[in-house]
């Protein structure tokens, strides 16, 4: 007796099915005897694909923040008290997500010297780590956001107190975040001139890629396992030249992080394409790390820093709603298409996050628009294995095609959990011992 076909919700485009699915061939055994003849139950329980969001809003529930008495006084928030608030949209996160990256901008974290938020980022990680996600520390250098007090200090003494944030951090939040932004927006860093900063004083003397090379190497030794990304939100050529530089210099590199933020519009999936080949050129995997695509009017094109564009309200729409959910979709389905990306994380879940923009897939009191219910049909529909009830044949095999991730098969009462973790022609035992 062989299995039924199990297939996904609806097949995925050709370039996805090719690049993210597995043809799985599962053996199944009890006790180290096939299990043949026998219904069993197989059903996802991850994707191997990094679908990431901003985990920030989630540190005052995370640490207990929440509570009637440390609210007392507060406004209401949307949707009830601020805890059931966040329990609310911490549901509607973990419907889609399964990567948070978390906010180590210096001058946040460490406001005073010596004084760094250690305690609530790690309760925040661990909650994350517990709900079964991978979670991201950005950034570890930055010249924005950063501390104020490094004004102070000479530029060798920015560097080793640089250095030294990177190794406490790597190693004190090792186990829970094993994968950084190691420095951010290393192109513009030198030629900063919105305000003065320790860290761009710093790059400005010792060059981008010496200061490439210093960052990298402390994060390095300290943490030897963690995944260490370049990150950026300039998609020229100058990008390109500074990685060029960084590998030619033999320094390390796990990953490249692109950024796109699309306040003035979807770049459409001929130029995300392009972007994606440019850069996956040099043999790295890539992450997109900050993504945003609003659901209001559009800023306007002539504005070069998005940092400049500022109005009073910015609200969503009806109009800009499905127009966000239609880019959505195809903008998923555009980065999972190519094999090079490993990573995809949503600039905020909620609207009126960065630059007050509509760019969530939650309005602001709580309710999801259509984009949230279109990537939920992907990630857990076109792209997921629901449980799904097979019969094992003769040798205890079931045959399914599923996504690359966790999987848990129960039969008789037990339960078992492996990965796909190639794509292709796949071939997996798993046995359903007693004591588990």
């Amino acid at each position: 007796m062989t299995s039924p076909a199990a297939p996904v919700a609806a097949a995925p485009d050709p370039s996805i099915r090719r690049n993210r699915t597995a043809d799985a061939t599962v053996t199944l055994l009890a006790d180290g005897v096939p299990l043949a003849g026998q219904e069993v139950v197989v059903a996802q329980r991850n994707h191997a694909f990094l679908f990431g969001c901003t985990g920030f809003e989630f540190i005052p529930l995370a640490n207990g923040e929440l509570s009637a008495e440390a609210t007392a006084g507060q406004t209401e928030a949307p949707g009830g008290s601020p805890a059931a608030a966040a329990e609310h949209l911490a549901g509607l996160w973990s419907g889609l997500f399964n990567f948070a990256t978390l906010p180590f901008y210096w001058g946040g974290f460490e406001p005073v010297r010596g004084r760094p938020d250690t305690e609530r980022l790690r309760r925040t990680a661990r909650w994350f780590v517990d709900q079964g996600c991978v979670v991201k520390g950005h950034p570890l250098a930055w010249h924005t956001v950063t501390a104020d007090w490094l004004m102070e200090l000479p530029n060798a003494d920015i560097a080793r107190a640089q250095v030294a944030r990177i190794q406490r951090e790597t190693t004190g939040f090792a186990g829970l975040i094993d994968m950084w932004d190691v420095i951010n927006e290393v192109v513009i860093m030198p030629i900063f001139d919105k305000y003065d900063n320790g860290i761009t004083r710093l790059c400005r003397e010792m060059g981008r890629i010496p200061m490439v090379r210093m960052v990298f190497q402390a994060a390095r030794e300290a943490n030897p396992h963690a995944t260490l990304l370049l990150n950026d939100f300039d998609m020229s050529a100058a990008y390109e030249c500074l990685i060029e530089g960084v590998l030619e210099a033999g320094i390390e590199i796990d990953a490249l992080g692109l950024q796109s933020h699309m306040h003035q519009g979807y770049w459409g999936e001929e130029e995300t394409l392009g972007v994606i080949d440019r850069f996956s050129r040099y043999g790295l995997p890539i992450h997109f790390t900050e993504t945003t695509i609003v659901s209001g009017d559009l800023m306007p094109k002539e504005i070069v820093d998005l940092n400049d564009f500022q109005v009073p309200e910015w609200p969503t729409t009806p109009e800009g709603e499905a127009r966000q959910a239609d880019e959505v979709v195809r903008h998923y389905k555009t980065l999972l298409s190519h094999p090079s990306v490993q990573a995809m994380t949503y600039w905020g879940l909620t609207d009126g996050g960065w630059l007050g923009a509509p760019g969530g897939f939650v309005r602001v009191d709580g309710t999801p628009k259509p984009s949230y219910d279109a990537l939920h049909s992907l990630i857990k529909g076109e792209w997921w294995l629901a449980p799904t009830t097979m019969v094992t044949d003769a040798e205890g095999r079931v045959r399914f095609d599923g996504f690359l991730g966790q999987y848990e098969v129960t039969a008789a009462g037990r339960t078992a959990t492996f990965g796909l973790g190639e794509t292709g022609e796949v071939t997996a035992t798993v046995d359903l011992r007693r004591d588990r």
